[in-house]
């Protein structure tokens, strides 16, 4: 779990292409969606567009029928749910969950990265105009494509978004920390340091 931009897909990845997870990502199945022009796309469109949130029954829909396809063998990570407290709950009743990774970063530097990112026209692939830097500017360094900012990824619906977040998701943190499954990682470092941290915090080998 973590704010917007504080990198917690990039970390799911990391953790589940290491120890053999399958990683779930709300983000990822609805920008699919979009991509691939289906109904659900469509709406999550609208919704993203106008600098909203996607509800949260269809959020919960889409993980529910994600998890219910049950090919993850040695367990799964999820990022970008639960987020309400009612999720939480269901989340906990309904499966054994060994831990949650808090990404803790402070609102101005999320703005500052989430401000940054850029999305290839053509592939879809993300840069970072901080982090990761195409080779020509604004250009794609794997089809040449132009370049652009999400229609989401603007001062407005980015303060907008964090207001919405903070309110949602302290309830939750709160149900895990009473379950005594949370872990807290400063989100502020580099990537290879958070996984470092995460790793360690978890009981995990790093040199698997």
């Amino acid at each position: 779990m973590g704010v917007q931009g504080s990198g917690k897909g990039t970390q799911a990845k990391m953790l589940a292409d290491r120890f053999d997870l399958v990683h779930i990502s709300v983000g990822d199945i609805f920008r699919w969606n979009v991509q691939s022009h289906t109904k659900l796309g469509a709406s999550v469109k609208r919704t993203v567009d106008a600098g909203d949130l996607v509800s949260d029954d269809l959020v919960e829909s889409v993980v529910q029928d994600r998890l219910h396809q049950h090919d993850w063998n040695y367990g799964f990570i999820v990022d970008g749910f639960p987020r309400n407290a009612v999720q939480a709950e269901f989340f906990l009743e309904s499966y054994d969950i060994d831990s949650v990774v808090i990404l803790d970063m402070p609102d101005d530097e999320v703005a500052r990265r989430v401000l940054s990112r850029r999305l290839c026209e053509g592939c879809g692939l993300d840069y970072n105009l901080i982090a990761h830097r195409p080779d020509v500017e604004d250009r794609c360094d794997v089809c040449g494509g132009r370049l652009v900012a999400r229609k989401d990824d603007n001062p407005e619906a980015l303060a907008k978004r964090l207001a919405d977040y903070h309110a949602k998701t302290r309830p939750v943190i709160e149900i895990f920390d009473r379950k005594e499954r949370l872990v807290r990682v400063d989100a502020t470092r580099s990537i290879d340091e958070v996984f470092a941290e995460i790793c360690v915090r978890l009981g995990l080998p790093l040199d698997r």
